[in-house]
């Protein structure tokens, strides 16, 4: 049977059956290009179509045409990409399949890094992303490294303040040793076999999550609500009184979840990262509510529900606030989220290195200072295993006092009873 296709392909790029019935792909430049020197060659495109078209489009015909003009093409095409240079490596990496498959999030985030290395000017102006790879040796990048460690920023006061971000920059170099390891082998011949970014010797700051303190938190909740944010208000509480993550309170907690009619008193808490799943009782045994300021929310909210997820953005039809960029339940982004999070904590006037994560361990930590025994701080947080807890529930001087003050308790017992 003759094979036949309908779809477009862009410049350059051809088409041929194969014995198993699929087209295969190849990008083949005019002889007088190849002829006259032109760095960009044929290559083959393999079997998928979207992902030949996209390497020609983004990686392939901005190189040629750029060959071409003389980088009169360059602005045209919003960046200049020439064959052989760093820009062009980290366009490999963002055409391939082991790029593109990521988690949103997770590109993102390489993305950034490789914009940063990318975009470094040079003391001759140039951006570092221009050089070619051969110049691109492990000196160049050791120093590179060092110059991105520190930045200076001005605060909302005005001061001037260096700091050091070590943990972004070793990510920064990990994603770039990513990119050069994956267009080697997509490239072979054309990307020098010594990675200048692998071997570093990386070195991490053992940064822990910050942990709010109740205080920052009811801050933190009363400018969410003046600011018209009042569901970042309650999902705070929700972290710091259930210790849920921000996945399962902004992805999962449900309508269903809270006071259904076969349990009024109680709210079914699921921590998917584990697995786990419990239910928390809302009164005690007197029928005392247990957290009334958090019950009157979410009873406030409910009123005006039927189904769905709990809480919800605060403005228009008031949509979900993480959104699934695959469609996979999996796959979840909570940037949106973390960007209004950061604008509270900013015009609360809060420590900037908070996040929403922040409360969540703030909890934790309140319930060590409270005495909770392990096996009471792991049943409300649904952990399997008591030796993850000092990562949530951080050392305090509290707990240190406590711990002094019952062991001066216990030695005075042992006195009394050897008189």
């Amino acid at each position: 049977m003759k094979l036949r296709t309908a779809l477009p392909l862009p410049r350059y790029v051809l088409r041929k059956p194969r014995k198993d019935g699929m087209w295969a792909y190849f990008f083949n430049p005019p002889m007088w290009a190849r002829r006259a020197g032109c760095p960009v060659g044929t290559e083959p495109l393999g079997t998928d179509y979207a992902e030949a078209v996209q390497r020609a489009e983004t990686v392939l015909l901005p190189a040629f045409d750029s060959w071409r003009s003389g980088g009169a093409t360059d602005a045209q095409v919003g960046k200049i990409i020439k064959a052989g240079t760093l820009d062009w490596l980290f366009a490999e990496y963002r055409a391939d399949r082991r790029f593109t498959r990521l988690h949103v999030r997770t590109r993102r985030k390489h993305e950034a890094g490789l914009t940063l290395v990318g975009g470094y000017i040079l003391k001759d102006g140039r951006k570092l992303g221009t050089m070619p790879l051969a110049a691109i040796t492990t000196t160049v990048i050791d120093t590179l490294y060092e110059k991105l460690l520190t930045v200076t920023e001005t605060d909302t006061a005005g001061n001037v303040v260096t700091r050091e971000r070590r943990t972004t920059v070793n990510d920064v170099m990990r994603s770039c040793r990513r990119a050069w390891n994956v267009a080697f082998r997509r490239s072979p011949g054309k990307v020098p076999i010594v990675n200048p970014f692998a071997q570093m010797g990386l070195r991490s700051t053992n940064r822990t999550t910050p942990t709010a303190t109740y205080a920052e938190l009811q801050s933190f909740r009363a400018k969410a609500i003046a600011m018209g944010l009042p569901s970042l208000a309650t999902a705070a509480l929700i972290a710091w009184e259930w210790l849920q993550r921000e996945k399962d309170i902004f992805a999962t907690f449900a309508v269903t979840h809270y006071r259904p009619k076969e349990r009024p008193h109680a709210v079914r808490v699921v921590h998917s990262k584990t697995g786990e799943e419990s239910w928390i009782p809302l009164f005690d045994d007197k029928g005392v509510p247990l957290y009334p300021e958090l019950m009157a929310e979410l009873d406030a909210i409910k009123r005006d529900r039927i189904g769905g997820l709990l809480l919800g953005r605060d403005w228009g039809d008031r949509r979900p606030w993480p959104t699934w960029p695959t469609g996979t339940s999996d796959d979840i982004d909570l940037t949106h989220m973390s960007r209004k999070v950061k604008e509270v904590i900013r015009a609360a006037g809060l420590r900037e290195e908070l996040t929403f994560t922040s409360f969540r361990h703030g909890g934790f930590t309140e319930a060590a200072d409270s005495d909770l025994t392990e096996f009471e701080i792991r049943a409300q947080g649904r952990h399997k295993s008591a030796k993850v807890l000092p990562r949530y529930a951080k050392r305090t001087m509290k707990q240190v006092a406590e711990g002094a003050r019952k062991r001066r308790a216990m030695r005075t017992k042992a006195d009394n009873l050897s008189e």
